[in-house]
């Protein structure tokens, strides 16, 4: 019974190591993306005329 449960319960670690990994990646490439858009943004503000 307990190396059942021992099975389980690193099942979810590990699944929650690969979720959590996958979360970090995709806000730090978010991120820089928000980033590098703002200032293209910036750089071309003075082409921009209303």
């Amino acid at each position: 019974m307990e190396e059942k449960i021992y099975k389980i319960m690193s099942g979810a670690g590990a699944l929650n190591l690969v979720v959590g990994v996958t979360t970090l990646v995709a806000g730090i490439t978010g991120g820089v993306l928000l980033i590098i858009s703002g200032a293209k943004l910036l750089a071309g503000k003075s082409k921009i005329l209303f």
